[in-house]
């Protein structure tokens, strides 16, 4: 299947009625909508576009007017249809594929945030294998940001960037920088275990380790020389108070960890990372390995932990990075394409590309 096909369905049989109903019936909620106004009808003697070969033409066009509920534009501000959205978007991600260069949309609320966490000018090789392309972006302190976008488009690569996992990696090249509190991670006088530490991770899968729940959340503490007893219940009570775990698991602190169910084991790696106090929180992929009651559970925390921490969470799951996130940030194949307030990125993107994402056209 051809990359129009994937994202323009084939002008053949049940497909373009099916098509053509959906449309129809898009036009028929919009009719009702006062930020509507109504245009005449192509000319049918009129010659047809590449557009109209390549997908089903609506029986009249519509004008959509700038509202904070529905807006199509392209770059120069041109308002456009939904067919001509549709396409665009499909031309300029063909372009992305092809490897020509992309100009971000970054929206100026995010701009206007104080930042912890600056991304400039990134780009990172596996080899001779380019993974990141050129991002720039900034992470507002206290907020938690949602990071999207298909498989295999940098996500992970992008966080594990920030506490330099990659350096585990062979045959890693990276260009830019990254900075924390105005520091490069990347500075020769670094120390990486401090910048792990400032930046904690939890992973896709939990991964506590073979010892008491207690011995986990210390971890962290241990390793810094700290073994002072009171101190270290104090902070092991205080991190699984923060993660939401200490009232399931308080009686039962030198039970094995491996023994908690898959959804208290993720939240002990978060209270884990949180005994190191970090500034940033990064989560690949928190929720992916559990069900969705220890999903909620999860989502609920991240929230909790707003404000206190800043959160960068990388999610497959676009309603859940619409329910937990202040801003977001679609990647595809390694660059930057929108990253703005959550709710703008959802319901008013403004770019094509973000609306055939988050509409579910492609990915």
């Amino acid at each position: 299947m051809s990359y129009w096909q994937t994202f323009v369905p084939i002008n053949s049989g049940r497909k373009v009625a099916a098509l053509r109903e959906k449309k129809e019936s898009q036009l028929a909620s919009l009719a009702s909508n006062p930020f509507i106004e109504r245009v005449s009808p192509m000319d049918s003697k009129s010659a047809p576009s590449s557009a109209e070969t390549t997908s089903t033409r609506l029986s009249s066009a519509v004008k959509v007017q700038p509202s904070n509920s529905q807006v199509r534009a392209s770059r120069d501000g041109k308002l456009l249809s939904f067919e001509e959205s549709l396409l665009q978007g499909a031309s300029r991600l063909a372009a992305i594929a092809r490897g020509e260069p992309f100009e971000s949309e970054i929206h100026p609320q995010v701009l206007a945030e104080p930042a912890v966490l600056e991304i400039d000018h990134f780009s990172l090789w596996y080899g001779k294998k380019q993974t990141l392309f050129d991002i720039s972006m900034n992470i507002p302190k206290g907020k938690v940001t949602a990071i999207i976008g298909p498989s295999g488009c940098g996500k992970s690569t992008l966080i594990r960037c920030v506490n330099r996992m990659n350096d585990l990696i062979d045959d890693v090249r990276t260009e830019g920088d990254i900075r924390l509190d105005g520091v490069s991670v990347f500075d020769p006088t670094v120390d990486v275990t401090q910048i792990r530490k400032r930046a904690g991770m939890v992973f896709q899968k939990p991964n506590p380790f073979p010892m008491s729940i207690f011995e986990n959340v210390v971890y962290p503490l241990r390793i810094q020389g700290i073994r002072n007893r009171q101190y270290l219940q104090e902070q092991c009570e205080r991190c699984l108070r923060a993660a939401a775990l200490w009232d399931e698991v308080k009686d039962h602190l030198n039970q094995n960890a491996l023994q908690l169910s898959g959804g208290q084991q993720q939240r002990l790696c978060i209270a884990r990372a949180l005994a190191g106090n970090p500034e940033v929180l990064l989560l690949d992929e928190p929720c992916s390995a559990l069900d969705p009651i220890a999903t909620n559970k999860i989502e609920d925390l991240i929230r909790e932990l707003a404000g206190e921490y800043t959160v960068v969470i990388v999610t497959h799951n676009m309603q859940q990075a619409a329910r937990v996130s202040d801003y977001t940030a679609l990647l595809y194949l390694g660059r930057l394409i929108e990253y703005g307030p959550t709710p703008d990125i959802f319901s008013a993107p403004r770019l094509p590309e973000t609306e055939a994402y988050v509409t579910g056209r492609f990915g």
